[in-house]
């Protein structure tokens, strides 16, 4: 059996306000198998976000187990943490958070660039992936010319650059119309599948989750 692209045990995470301890995580046990998609359903403010964070390195202040591609976070540096960070995972959030100087073909690949690929091969990658999300003839446009789908696209294929191992997906969708939505979602779960990759995709949304290969539910901190 392959080694799961990402496991956690015992994840607990507490903020205080007011005086007032509360907790968001209380002891999250996942598991995410390589190629896996899986979708974490959950209301706003169930911790899904926090979560997210959590796997995806952000952030402190947790306590129990992270590993990613075999590697315990907890074990590692800044600089670790950092370099697996880059190395394993990719991206995706509700909002697209392109850089607004840079046609879409830049924004995927400079990513690659700092990851150390050559600028050539970059632009190659990158334009497979944009024409692969059907931005073929939008390749030069910078973001404000681009409608949100298109922008969404464009961050998708940002995510895949790198081919990272997982990729932690929040509310990928969520700032597009039903229509715009599905189509997005159901490229973006195609990419993620045509290149291998595991995801783990935050959603509130029943009927998008029930297009991933597997739903766990996160209420009121521990997943039922």
């Amino acid at each position: 059996m392959s080694e799961q692209v990402l496991q956690t045990s015992d994840l607990r995470r507490s903020f205080t306000q007011g005086g007032v301890t509360i907790d968001v995580l209380r002891g999250v046990n996942l598991s995410v198998a390589p190629g896996e998609i899986v979708a974490l359903l959950g209301p706003s403010g169930s911790g899904k976000s926090t979560l997210l964070q959590a796997v995806g390195l952000l952030e402190g202040g947790f306590s129990g187990s992270i590993r990613i591609i075999g590697q315990e976070a907890a074990q590692l540096d800044d600089d670790g943490r950092t370099a697996l960070r880059r190395d394993a995972l990719g991206f995706v959030y509700q909002f697209h958070h392109l850089l607004p100087d840079f046609d879409a073909v830049e924004n995927v690949v400079l990513p690659q660039v700092i990851h150390g690929t050559a600028p050539d091969a970059a632009r190659e990658r990158a334009t497979q992936l944009l024409t692969q999300l059907g931005l073929g003839e939008r390749l030069d446009h910078r973001p404000s010319k681009l409608s949100g789908g298109e922008q969404q696209r464009v961050a998708v294929a940002r995510a895949l650059a790198n081919r990272p191992p997982l990729v932690l997906a929040d509310e990928p969708t969520g700032n597009l119309d039903e229509r715009t939505s599905d189509r997005v979602l159901g490229e973006f779960l195609n990419l993620v599948r045509g290149e291998g990759s595991a995801a783990l995709v935050a959603t509130h949304n029943e009927r998008l989750a029930a297009k991933m290969d597997r739903v766990v539910r996160l209420h009121n901190g521990v997943l039922g």
